[in-house]
């Protein structure tokens, strides 16, 4: 695979543009490429170019759009991973492996049990990191796609954000699914009946799991209750599991 550079913007074929600073870095000090050499640009909205080192004068790098390339196709379901703020380093590794396994977009959320406080995430711009972590994943996986990871929000602001009144029913507008432990909601769907759409939030709780409270407010909200069995799972390995089942239930993987 050519090295591949994330260069957000409006790109035309046959122009020169300058490649983001951390990218141009990441070209001129780390692979130590110099002029000529061929790359890839891709813009983290579906398009990707062929190009070739035009200038390299650190801190400036140009390069030079060639031809536009077909990108890898994206899965035929935007999921969007709702999941709650692990601690330590954890939500980096599912960051990586989420958006590797085709997530539209991501949405960290502040559970009751989650135990990493707002302010702590916010005074650690933990946010801007995860950001940068889906930008390397994208890169190394091939996808002209950066999903998008948005503002932590409470689970709560969540659930009023996707629930809208249809007649005289609550329903997600977005079909909406929560994975829950067996023991703790009672009755719960496999993942294999959740059925198939264009969309979908994915919701995942913490090391702790959801508080009944908190899962009586999704089953109010019309969400669907479903679960991956009995096996006990790591919680970053949860988001991903789960990830995966959803698309291999799809037929999309």
């Amino acid at each position: 695979m050519l090295p591949r550079f994330f260069v957000p913007g409006t790109h035309a074929e046959d122009s020169v543009i300058e490649l983001p600073r951390e990218e141009a870095a990441h070209l001129a000090r780390v692979l130590r490429l110099s002029t000529g050499d061929v790359v890839r640009i891709f813009d983290g909205r579906g398009r990707e170019w062929q190009a070739t080192v035009d200038q390299v004068r650190q801190p400036l790098v140009t390069v030079s759009l060639q031809h536009e390339v077909a990108p890898l196709a994206e899965p035929g379901v935007a999921i969007t991973l709702g999941v709650a703020v692990l601690k330590g380093d954890k939500m980096d590794d599912v960051m990586r492996d989420a958006v590797m396994l085709g997530v539209a977009a991501i949405q960290p959320l502040i559970t009751e049990r989650t135990e990493v406080a707002l302010a702590v995430i916010e005074r650690g711009d933990r946010v801007a990191r995860w950001r940068r972590v889906a930008v390397a994943s994208a890169k190394q996986c091939g996808r002209a796609v950066v999903p998008v990871v948005n503002d932590v929000v409470r689970f709560e602001d969540a659930l009023r954000n996707v629930a809208h009144k249809g007649g005289d029913a609550v329903s997600p507008a977005v079909p909406t699914v929560m994975l829950a432990e067996p023991h703790a909601v009672g009755e719960a769907r496999s993942l294999r009946e959740v059925p198939r759409s264009g969309a979908l939030l994915l919701l995942v709780g913490p090391e702790g799991g959801w508080t009944p409270r908190e899962v009586q407010h999704a089953r109010d909200a019309g969400v669907m209750l479903v679960t991956l069995g009995t096996q006990i799972l790591r919680a970053d390995a949860v988001p991903i599991v789960a990830l995966t089942a959803v698309r291999v239930a799809f037929h999309d993987l």
